[in-house]
């Protein structure tokens, strides 16, 4: 059974509310809704707090923004609004109906009850909300069982074409299994494995797809959300050439952490790496910016080579020279394919960050007319540098105009 006190409490404790509930005071009803009720009801906090009403969700965000000496966002397509104050962040939406005028396509809507709101999401454990005003503060509403399947570790779609509908749901329930720790009755399996073999993912854009999916790449089980994409066949759904490989996954979680690189991407650039050539159109069609894609492709085509290149000794100057060019998600990956861990660790933690001291307008004021050799020279002293013959401005300044053929001091 719950405990109605502790959840009323843990609701008061999440951050934002103590801001957020003085301010509804006198407005009218609103709702708690989503993933803030799933985890309050597991004992854990929410960053994300969507509210819901039955009323007009823009004047309930200007009049929140109001109160709170806040600014709001109104979004027309679904009647939904952002409220933002200090940190605290809320969004406001009305709550409705959905029709879904062909598979994959954005849904059209219109205002509908709190429970036939609730009856649109995605799974039972989604479909719950609290109320958030005068006596209802803290009561739950559960009309599908959301609670009861979050105690069974249960993640049941709440209709037949759920996945139809919207096939990104195919990937938000494996999020959910890791999330929550729990598997998919047998209903919501067969129709995932209807709708995977039904291609029913070629109905999204290539930007829905990388929501979903670089979600879940955040999750910390992050192997086993990639072993679920993998028994599903929702690998090969996304394209024909990628294979979700649990093991490859957690050696780039762990090789981001220890190289600084985006754990996401390293994950992202890991499974790529298998055949980075014809999954490159896939992740240019996922829409990421052009500088995130260009490392993603980067990482996943360099880390295989520097498996094989660090596996050769080389001197300090030698290794700076192999990996200053690479993104951190290469060495990741390079590291999750089997490279030898202490080249890479000795560059992130010594070489990555070695600059000289002397510049190169001290040597043209030095009289060293600006030229190649000028730049070969303050690289022949950082290389230097790098295998300890030098240390010091003056032995830097000494050697790169030394270097450079320019005038001694």
């Amino acid at each position: 059974m719950i405990d109605w006190g502790t959840l009323g409490t843990r609701l008061r404790e999440l951050p934002g509310m103590s801001l957020l509930l003085p301010a509804l005071e006198g407005l009218v009803p609103a709702h708690l809704v989503g993933g803030a009720v799933r985890d309050l009801l597991r004992g854990e906090g929410s960053a994300d707090l969507d509210l819901c009403t039955e009323h007009d969700a823009h004047e309930l965000a200007r009049a929140l923004a109001g109160r709170l000496d806040g600014r709001a966002t109104e979004h027309q397509r679904f009647g939904t609004a952002t409220v933002r104050a200090g940190d605290l962040e809320v969004d406001v939406a009305r709550t409705r109906r959905e029709r879904y005028p062909r598979p994959g396509a954005l849904p059209e809507v219109e205002p509908a009850p709190l429970a036939e709101d609730l009856g649109r999401r995605d799974f039972t454990v989604n479909a719950m909300a609290l109320g958030l005003s005068g006596s209802e503060l803290g009561r739950l509403y559960d009309p599908l069982g959301g609670h009861e399947d979050l105690r069974a570790g249960v993640v049941r779609v709440l209709h037949e074409g759920s996945f139809v509908d919207d096939p990104t749901r195919l990937l938000r329930a494996v999020r959910y299994q890791v999330r929550v720790g729990a598997h998919m009755d047998a209903e919501t399996e067969r129709l995932a494995r209807e709708a995977v073999a039904r291609r029913a993912l070629d109905t999204v854009s290539g930007p829905r797809v990388r929501d979903e999916l670089l979600d879940l790449l955040a999750e910390v089980d992050v192997a086993d959300g990639v072993a679920a994409l993998a028994e599903l066949g929702l690998d090969r759904a996304l394209h024909p050439a990628l294979e979700a490989d649990p093991a490859l996954a957690a050696g780039a979680a762990l090789g981001a952490l220890d190289t600084g690189a985006d754990r996401v991407l390293a994950v992202l650039a890991a499974l790529v790496s298998r055949s980075p050539d014809e999954l490159e159109s896939w992740i240019e069609s996922l829409g990421l910016r052009a500088a995130v894609r260009d490392r993603v492709m980067r990482a996943a085509r360099s880390g295989p080579a520097l498996r094989a290149d660090l596996a050769v000794e080389r001197s300090p100057s030698q290794l700076h020279e192999l990996l200053r060019g690479e993104p951190a998600e290469a060495l990741a990956v390079a590291l999750a394919l089997g490279a030898p861990g202490p080249p890479v660790l000795r560059y992130v933690a010594d070489l990555r960050q070695v600059r000289l001291e002397v510049t190169g307008a001290e040597l043209v004021d030095a009289g060293v007319p600006e030229s190649p050799a000028l730049g070969r020279a303050l690289e022949e002293t950082l290389r230097r540098k790098l295998d300890g013959e030098v240390s010091g401005h003056e032995e830097e300044l000494r050697l790169a105009l030394e270097l450079a053929g320019g005038a001694q001091r």
